[in-house]
């Protein structure tokens, strides 16, 4: 069944603008679909978060957070795949499967209800969904956030800390 509805706005550009730096990845393509390693258990996938590195941040940056978010979701709020908050500013890659965290860090459940990344797992049928990789460039040591805080919480208290921000966008789709 395909759902016709609209194009979901990409959630950054609904938000004030800030600089830009640079994601990059040996895992993921911006716009190409995601390998089955990165996709969730529920769909046949392996549930490993992808390798990411960034550079080109701000000099005064003080810590990062990473995010995955699916705009595209059939929910009118989209789906939360992976928070990580308070990594140290000396900690420019995640590598593959990211676990353990660098000390200090941790993720916050994701819409799935667990702590850590959620792979990708959009319904059968639906377009190709967007994974917005982001890298959150923040000008405090650590966020003021408990493991306990919902993806949204740590997205209000990024929009008063994000100095810079780089983004990497695959997709996925299950054909059906």
């Amino acid at each position: 069944m395909s759902l016709e509805r609209p194009t979901a706005p990409d959630p950054y550009d609904l938000l004030p603008a800030v600089p830009a730096f640079t994601v990059t990845s040996t895992d993921v393509t911006d716009g190409q679909q995601l390998d089955e390693l990165y996709v969730h258990t529920s769909v046949g996938g392996k549930n490993l978060s992808p390798q990411l590195a960034w550079s080109g941040f701000p000099a005064e940056t003080r810590g990062f957070v990473v995010t995955c978010f699916d705009p595209d979701a059939p929910t009118g709020s989209g789906f939360w795949h992976w928070v990580v908050v308070n990594l140290p500013a000396s900690v420019t890659e995640l590598p593959r499967g990211a676990d353990p965290l660098p000390d200090g860090a941790f993720s916050i459940r994701s819409d799935y209800g667990d702590s850590g990344y959620g792979g990708a797992a959009p319904p059968p049928g639906d377009r190709p969904h967007r994974y917005v990789f982001a890298v959150h460039a923040i000008d405090v040591d650590r966020l003021e956030v408990g493991e306990g805080a919902t993806p949204a919480y740590v997205g209000f208290n990024l929009a008063f800390h994000t100095l810079a921000r780089a983004t990497i966008r695959p997709t996925y789709q299950i054909k059906g």
